[in-house]
């Protein structure tokens, strides 16, 4: 009885040692037990298409490389107006594929007549779309729905090293709680000159007329900020699309 008390415990001390470790890295997702599942690895961007037909033969997808000297006169019609300042709680969390913040009150963006509700916005170790080819280090997806159409749109603020960045810092050592935080933060303070394009969503199901905006002007993140978003997802960015005969849009 001694014996098996002793092994108990020394089972339980090596558990308790291990806890400590576990909240500071990152945890790793796995399918393995579990039912098939898109992801970033075995069953990644070149398998989307068997959990969505669209990933594979849609002619509107997302992300696509931006050639600045190749878009054409922004359609003012589409103009954003952007309403994202609010202080309101929100979720952070590791979803599996991304940090994903969900704010608790919700910031809108106006366009063609219609406005879109801030759903959530999340993060990709490298930006999903390029410019002339290039990725910028980090970005952050914003992602907003039309109420009555049910329409998404998407703004995109790429990150490229640098001065830390404030509401980063918030996110980062909040994952799994609860924190306070303005989404406007996020934002460049000229938010008025962007790229628009139609596309879709970068994840399945791929869904096809998401009104794409990204952000010409980057924000910055420190390396360790932007070290600290790899560790748990550095590759987490689906491959460039085919632009078919999409226009993009610039002002």
């Amino acid at each position: 009885m001694k014996k098996t008390l002793l092994a108990v415990s020394t089972v339980a001390l090596a558990f308790t040692g291990c806890h400590h470790t576990l909240n500071v890295k990152p945890i790793k997702h796995t399918d393995k037990g579990h039912h098939k599942h898109w992801n970033y690895k075995e069953n990644g961007p070149a398998h989307w298409k068997e959990f969505s037909k669209t990933c594979g033969v849609g002619h509107s997808q997302s992300p696509i490389n931006i050639i600045p000297g190749k878009t054409i006169r922004m359609n003012h019609s589409y103009d954003l107006s952007m309403h994202e300042d609010v202080n309101t709680m929100a979720k952070v969390i590791d979803n599996g594929h991304s940090i994903k913040v969900t704010p608790e009150q919700t910031g809108t963006i106006s366009l063609h007549g219609e406005t879109f509700k801030l759903l959530q916005f999340h993060f990709h170790g490298k930006s999903e779309h390029t410019v002339d080819g290039k990725r910028y280090d980090m970005v952050a997806h914003m992602v907003h729905q039309n109420p009555k159409t049910k329409q998404y749109a998407v703004v995109a603020v790429f990150f490229k090293e640098g001065a830390a960045s404030p509401i980063l810092d918030t996110i980062i050592h909040n994952v799994g709680k609860s924190v306070k935080l303005d989404p406007k933060d996020l934002l460049p303070k000229n938010d008025t000159e962007y790229f628009h394009y139609v596309g879709s969503l970068t994840t399945p199901p791929c869904t096809e007329n998401v009104q794409w905006y990204l952000m010409k002007k980057p924000m910055t993140a420190s390396a360790t900020q932007i070290e600290y978003f790899r560790e748990f997802y550095v590759d987490n960015e689906r491959p460039v699309q085919e632009l078919y005969d999409r226009k993009i849009e610039s002002n």
